[in-house]
């Protein structure tokens, strides 16, 4: 399998990473406009078959062209960039698969569906950690109910030694956070898909040692298109990050002062908008290199089995990779990405363009995320019966 990997950071670099694992791997091509962020992959990777090549993920021409003959194109760039790059891809007849982060795009990307036949490739937007991850095991969860009722699908990457105030630190890219704080969610509330604000709805969730009392709130482009995909299906969905508490207070504070705003004001003789000001800011106050992280997935399924009213609760807690010098975001993103990516390459998925819920193969994603050490825990319980742990 040769695979190209656009964009050489922490995401595209765990990506490879796991690629590599696989001894049906031939070559692994990065690509990213920045030599030094090349040369490090390429370091950390000690591989020889890692090769790197120059591109801006904007000059599509360019990714094309690199991206021709080999079996997917995954793309480890802001979201941005994802609908011109599926175009392309489809125009090489190459897989492709993406973060995802922005469902509005996503949607566009698959729309692609009649072009991805056509051209026997598939396009798979989402595959990151959330949406991606999260939706694959709330997925697997539903499996294991006869209906489904409730999906409530939690998650965060949070430091595992926060500092206050804002007890955070930066593991992805600082505009897919942003991206995620302010622009709304969807859910499904009575059968029916709503739009809820970014970071709305607080909630205090609490979670096992060393966490304990944290707090959740909705996260745009979490849910993502399982919202139309479940609609009319099942009664309550929706997905929220976590944070150690305080911190949610803190960005609603900023957004409401303005922060985010992206009309560009003027600052002297320059114009900025604070979004990109306060992205900059992102990126020096709360990317700490050296720093350990972990990830947290708390997914609660209601419903009936047998009968009867049940309940499914998926948990997973994942930490910093010491051997490897790996970030626990690093690992459930680009792992995941990985996986779906060799899938595509295996043609374990059909052509054309799918969701994560749909096109992903949840019980084998959950066996495969196992295999990399991934402690994923199963709990099922009849309500109101003593808990069964699988």
């Amino acid at each position: 399998m040769r695979f190209m990997i656009l964009g050489a950071g922490m995401q595209g670099r765990a990506c490879a990473f796991d690629m590599l694992k696989n001894p049906a791997t031939t070559e692994v091509l990065l690509a990213d406009s920045s030599p030094k962020m090349l040369a490090a992959a390429k370091t950390y990777l000690k591989s020889p078959k890692v090769k790197t090549a120059a591109a801006d993920a904007g000059d599509t021409a360019r990714v094309k062209k690199l991206a021709a003959g080999r079996d997917v194109l995954v793309s480890a760039v802001p979201y941005f960039f994802n609908l011109p790059l599926a175009k392309a891809a489809v125009a090489a007849k190459v897989n492709f698969v993406d973060l995802g982060g922005n469902t509005a795009i996503v949607r566009r990307e698959l729309a692609l569906d009649s072009q991805a036949k056509k051209a026997g490739v598939c396009v798979l937007p989402d595959n990151g950690l959330g949406p991606g991850m999260i939706s694959t095991i709330a997925v697997h969860g539903m499996e294991q109910l006869d209906e489904t009722d409730e999906v409530l699908i939690r998650d965060g990457g949070l430091p595992q030694d926060p500092v206050p105030p804002m007890n955070y630190m930066l593991t992805f890219s600082e505009h897919g956070l942003i991206n995620e704080y302010v622009e709304n969610a969807t859910a499904l509330r009575g059968g029916l898909r709503v739009e809820v604000g970014g970071l709305s709805e607080v909630e205090t969730i609490d979670l096992p040692a060393p966490l304990g009392r944290c707090e959740a709130a909705h996260a745009a482009g979490g849910l993502s298109t399982m919202a139309w995909t479940y609609e009319g299906k099942v009664r309550f969905m929706d997905n929220k990050l976590i944070r150690y508490p305080g911190h949610i207070a803190v960005i609603n504070a900023m957004r409401a002062m303005g922060f985010f705003d992206q009309t560009p004001r003027a600052f002297g003789k320059h114009k900025l908008s604070p979004r990109e000001m306060s992205a900059r800011l992102f990126r020096e106050t709360f990317a700490k290199p050296g720093g350990k992280d972990l990830v947290v997935i708390h997914v609660t399924v209601r419903g009936r089995k047998d009968g009867k009213r049940a309940e499914v609760v998926a948990f997973m807690l994942d930490r910093y990779d010491e051997a490897n010098r790996m970030t626990a975001m690093m690992r459930t993103t680009g792992f995941p990405v990985s996986i779906v990516a060799q899938m595509a390459a295996s043609r374990r998925i059909p052509p054309g363009a799918h969701t994560v819920e749909a096109g992903v193969p949840a019980g084998e994603f959950i066996q495969e995320a196992r295999r990399r050490g991934f402690d994923l825990s199963w709990k099922l319980r009849f309500l109101d019966q003593p808990v069964l742990a699988g």
